[in-house]
């Protein structure tokens, strides 16, 4: 059979998935085109999703991840937020009284002080690298070159810098007041270290993204506004924010889902029993052999990224209409 021929019977046995695929609407085409992406994130995400739920809710097998132990429905959720695994998981879940060895107030306070500080500076230097000016090559490498550092070398590094009798800062923060003798081993101490560890890696990120959005802008609604007689601020506040907002949100979006997980940089700087964190908390539990209470504060975890997205999606939505 030659090639023609070989066209012409592929076309015959197909006519009716192309004549269907011809009738789509472009809502219904944009859909058809999502079903591979919507099958590998079933495959890679949500099935995993959904054995760790399932997981949560059996009570912990102490020979292997593969075998469930008997079904307990919520319980362990409930002895979980209520504290009655604190002394199985190793810290505590949560504790008001003494947040910076509560798991989750650990989690939240890396979150927000983070991704607020990284998205002020990032926005700053955004700014500035969006401006022309001698040396604007050399000021984006300099800015974007953290980002390229692995965790594991990053948290040498700030392990070095805070360690007694090694790292040059301990000491003089210490006569300042502001740090313990070993701020690594003090919760406090540690958990503020890491927040400025993180800040100085992944502002990059936010100044990149943010970058991106401000370029996007069209430089005629400023010569306008200069003709206008607008103000720096003014142009700022009417035409920057506004148009460059989806974007830093997208960001902070990116962003926030990370720190919700943070587990790397907490274990290379101080470890997990300085600064328990959610993550910390999984991985502990996963290691010796709780596994129903791990999926347990695993999918908490998820839970609470859910909440999180959620929320930055009705905002990009509304920024979308406004």
């Amino acid at each position: 059979m030659s090639k023609e021929q070989n066209q012409r019977h592929w076309l015959a046995v197909h006519r009716p998935v192309l004549n269907y695929i011809e009738r789509l609407n472009e809502t219904q085409f944009a859909y058809l085109l999502l079903i591979p992406s919507a099958l590998v994130l079933g495959l890679i995400a949500i099935w995993p999703l959904i054995r760790t739920f399932e997981m949560s809710l059996h009570a912990d097998a102490l020979l292997s991840p593969d075998i469930i132990g008997e079904f307990v429905g919520l319980q362990n959720y409930i002895e979980v937020i209520t504290g009655q695994r604190d002394s199985q998981m190793g810290s505590a879940f949560f504790d008001p009284s003494n947040p910076f060895q509560s798991a989750l107030l650990v989690t939240f306070i890396f979150t927000i002080v983070s991704v607020f500080f990284e998205t002020i500076i990032g926005f700053g230097q955004a700014l500035v690298l969006d401006k022309e000016f001698k040396g604007r090559r050399w000021a984006r490498v300099a800015i974007i070159m953290p980002l390229a550092i692995p965790i594991v070398i990053q948290g040498m590094i700030f392990f070095l810098m805070f360690q007694p009798n090694i790292g040059f800062l301990a000491a003089p923060l210490q006569e300042l007041g502001l740090f313990s003798a070993a701020p690594l081993s003090q919760s406090l101490d540690a958990t503020v270290i890491i927040i400025v560890a993180d800040i100085w890696k992944t502002s990059a990120f936010m100044a990149l993204l943010i970058l991106a959005g401000l370029q996007s802008i069209d430089r005629n609604l400023y010569n306008v506004a200069k003709v206008a007689g607008a103000t720096p601020w003014q142009r700022f506040k009417r035409i920057t924010l506004p148009l460059v907002l989806p974007m830093v949100l997208i960001a902070m979006l990116f962003r926030t889902i990370q720190a919700l997980r943070v587990y790397g940089l907490i274990e290379t700087v101080a470890s997990c029993n300085t600064i328990p964190s959610l993550s910390c908390m999984v991985v502990s539990t996963f290691s010796n052999g709780l596994y129903g209470t791990s999926a347990t504060v695993a999918f908490i975890i998820a839970a609470i990224i859910a909440i999180a997205v959620s929320g930055y999606i009705w905002r990009l939505g509304e920024e979308a209409v406004v």
